[in-house]
């Protein structure tokens, strides 16, 4: 048996339109065999319910638990809920493949390995921006963030994210003269409301 054996789902097993359900338990092992960097440990409880239509076969895959993955901010490691709730046709050919949307397995094989898929989903679900709940961030990190970072005074973003106060000691220093190609654009105004 190959290292995601149990991730296989053997299509050709289910002759009826009654749902079948499947369970399947992503935890470290998993993260481990799957050797991806971006999620290494992880427990989430994955559903996936088969049925039979008439040409294909419908996976309706639900995903719920966590990942860890470091903070954008401070690097350290934090949970980070997943949930997912979506589905995949599955049909038979000659060849493995995808196209619009249906994933084609070999009829001669007659089953589908999930592994991969479970992990795409879950990949596709981290938000870009990941971080701490607000004060729960590494506090060496985020001093030292502070001591390198230079925002203007009004970079709120930033002053939200190390829930600090800007000094006007943090803004930029403008008593250099500015080259005249660029003076210009001093005077654009970003505010869209």
């Amino acid at each position: 048996m190959s290292k995601f054996g149990l991730y296989n789902i053997v299509l050709k097993d289910i002759t009826d339109s009654s749902v079948r359900m499947f369970e399947f338990d992503l935890n470290d092992e998993y993260f481990a065999k799957i050797d991806s960097p971006e999620v290494k440990k992880g427990q989430i409880k994955a559903e996936v319910f088969v049925q039979k239509r008439i040409t294909t076969y419908e996976l309706n895959i639900k995903l719920d638990g966590f990942i860890i993955i470091p903070c954008n901010r401070c690097l350290d490691e934090m949970e980070q809920p997943i949930r997912y709730d979506d589905k995949i046709e599955v049909k038979f050919g000659k060849n493995f493949s995808e196209e619009n949307e249906i994933v084609i397995v070999p009829e001669a094989d007659g089953s589908i390995n999930i592994a991969w898929f479970l992990y795409e989903f879950i990949v596709l679900n981290i938000p870009i921006k990941h971080v701490h709940l607000p004060g729960e961030c590494n506090k060496g990190m985020v001093d030292k963030l502070k001591r390198h970072i230079t925002r203007q005074k009004d970079d709120e973003e930033d002053n939200d994210l190390f829930d600090i106060e800007t000094d006007d000691d943090d803004s930029i220093d403008t008593d250099e003269p500015i080259d005249p190609r660029w003076g210009s654009l001093q005077n654009i105004n970003f505010d869209n409301n």
